[in-house]
């Protein structure tokens, strides 16, 4: 049997920077990773083909500061993506070019609509604390609907309706059904805001690493050491019964005994774990009830990066039914513009319904897609294809993060990050900020360790929830300047009634209440 102070579950980017904070202490711990690598959603693929792809977890951007310090303290570099030509939103075949700085010019109630919505979202997400979202004044109420519903009851117009069905389903890999109101306004609170989540330029998707986003791990692995990171070590069990130390048992028959244990694998992950004592009753429902999200990322590398041709700088949009596979596509070129290639998520209900198809019929449909879109033959001759499917990760159940249905937050919310005696709990999906994201998980895997130091007696209470000052930049101006309210202002009553009811009787498409 092997003993240490303390054993993290989980070698991902959470339960690394957590390791590296007690070593830090000179405590002695110990990593259990199931898998044969180190990174856990985040996975960079070397090969002649790609030079290095990141087909797991990617983009960065400013505030992400855990991540960006961490980056910076393992001397992993970082680039900006892209945006210095037009963008492209294709839909119901026609193409719209707008620039960096702007939204593209839908119908003009479309977009009101869509920014009134969004105007909305960030105005009720202020309500709501990053770190108990059930306490919101409203908690109850919006718990208990689904985005779906407040769409519905909200959008005047089916493109709006449309442009957050894409939202969800980019920015959290599931359906607007899938998810609760409340989850999807504190998940982008949390992340600064709509234009924050949903922006390239001072926005979430706005760096990426060079070399890869899975260096951070590996990088924390060696410096911990190979005899700290134990690899292909599932954990099966774990033995609280005694007073003083916890057992924790692996797939391959080894124990290993610690003073402290902490989790830092999504929840639903956790229940391939048998638990001695019984978790506490809510903690075992609470696991069963945080499905993954879903989504593919794929890639196509072409000989020649011939959007540029065309202006455009290789974001994106098109809309549309499962013959376009990809809603949000990006240039993955390399910096030095080596290896052309666009990168896009097939998500959500798209990703359940076309998951029965070959690599190579999605690669002909997103590369047909985008021939479409762009009016470029060449988007049909891809050189080189990559895909990851993170559905059928058993280590990860998905990406990004977990799905937070109807009712998850009110009744289950807190007890996400709740220790059970000597079990402390990390991962993204406990973080208060940019939770989902690989900032997120460096925060929570920072936090679970510093309670762990507490309860050592090693540092304050008021210790365990340090945050790395912000940083200055912020989210710049939104795509989306018009709004209803400012309409109101500029519009007489009489003049706004009478558009408001043609609007209404032409493009109101839903009629439910609740």
């Amino acid at each position: 049997m092997t003993d240490c102070d303390v054993i993290v579950v989980g070698a991902g980017i959470s339960g690394l920077s957590a390791a590296k904070i007690f070593k830090d202490y000179e405590i002695n711990v110990l990593v259990l990773e199931a898998r044969d690598r180190v990174g856990g959603r985040t996975l960079t693929k070397r090969s002649p083909d790609v030079n290095y792809v990141d087909i797991g977890g990617a983009y960065i951007g400013p505030t992400q500061n855990n991540i960006l310090r961490m980056a910076e303290e393992l001397g992993v570099d970082y680039y900006k993506i892209k945006e210095d030509a037009d963008l492209l939103l294709y839909r119901n075949g026609q193409r719209i070019r707008f620039g960096p700085c702007d939204a593209p010019k839908r119908d003009f109630f479309a977009d009101l609509d869509i920014n009134t919505i969004s105007s909305l979202i960030d105005k009720m997400g202020n309500e709501i604390p990053n770190d108990t979202p059930w306490k919101a004044p409203k908690a109850d109420l919006w718990d208990t609907t689904t985005f779906d519903s407040f769409l519905k009851k909200h959008c005047w117009t089916r493109e709006g309706y449309e442009y957050f069905k894409y939202f969800a389903n980019v920015n959290t890999a599931c359906e607007p059904y899938e998810c609760s109101l409340l989850s999807m306004l504190w998940y982008v609170k949390q992340c600064g805001g709509v234009r924050s989540i949903d922006s390239t330029k001072n926005g979430a998707q706005e760096r990426k690493f060079v070399g890869g986003s899975q260096q951070i791990s590996e990088k924390l692995a060696e410096k911990l050491g190979d005899s700290i990171v134990i690899k292909n070590s599932p954990v099966v069990g774990i033995n609280q019964k005694s007073k003083d130390h916890v057992l924790v048992h692996t797939l391959n028959g080894k124990e290993y005994k610690a003073k402290y244990v902490i989790l830092a694998c999504p929840p639903i992950i956790q229940m391939k774990i048998h638990f001695t004592p019984s978790l506490p009753p809510l903690r075992n429902q609470m696991m069963q009830r945080l499905p993954m999200g879903t989504v593919m990322k794929v890639i196509l590398y072409y000989k020649t990066a011939f959007w540029r041709k065309k202006g455009l700088c290789g974001s994106i949009f098109i809309e549309g039914g499962d013959e376009y596979p990809v809603y949000a596509i990006m240039d993955d070129t390399k910096p030095d513009g080596s290896y052309p290639a666009l990168i896009g998520f097939i998500s959500a209900d798209k990703a359940r319904r076309l998951v029965h198809l070959s690599p190579n019929e999605r690669r002909d449909m997103y590369a047909q897609s985008l021939a479409e879109a762009t009016d470029c033959p060449e988007a049909k001759e891809p050189i080189h294809y990559e895909e990851k499917n993170w559905m059928e990760e058993e280590y990860s159940g998905g990406c990004y993060t977990a799905v937070y249905g109807p009712g998850f937050f009110t009744r289950y919310g807190k007890v996400l990050r709740d220790p059970v005696d000597r079990l402390y709990f990390a991962g993204t999906e406990t973080a208060v900020r940019w939770s989902g994201y690989m900032d997120g998980a460096v925060e929570a895997g920072e936090r679970a360790a510093r309670e762990v130091l507490h309860k050592m007696d090693k540092i304050s209470q008021d210790r365990i929830w340090d945050v790395v000052d912000e940083l200055h930049e912020k989210p710049s101006g939104g795509k989306h300047s018009s709004s209803v309210s400012k309409l109101l202002k500029i519009m007489t009553l009489s003049t706004f009634v009478g558009v408001a009811s043609l609007v209404f009787m032409q493009n109101k498409i839903f009629t439910i209440d609740f």
